[in-house]
């Protein structure tokens, strides 16, 4: 779970600042560890695949954060 703590902020290629970063990771936090708890682990491309497979399922906030970056 630590690593997930790390994987949003870069995982969304933000170029901002780390306090810019934070709400992309809060957006989708609850949303990673409900949908994508079994690919933690394998890296930043296989939770933002997860993701995306779960795009209907994600919070309005993940989703809008998702958007805002490209995915």
């Amino acid at each position: 779970m630590a690593r997930f703590l790390f994987i949003i902020p870069f995982l969304l290629c933000a170029s901002a600042a780390s306090a810019q970063q934070q709400p992309g990771h809060d957006a989708c936090a609850r949303d990673v560890s409900r949908f994508c708890r079994a690919v933690m682990n394998n890296g930043d491309g296989a939770v933002l695949a997860c993701l995306k497979q779960n795009r209907t399922r994600l919070s309005k906030a993940c989703d809008k954060v998702l958007t805002e970056h490209g995915q």
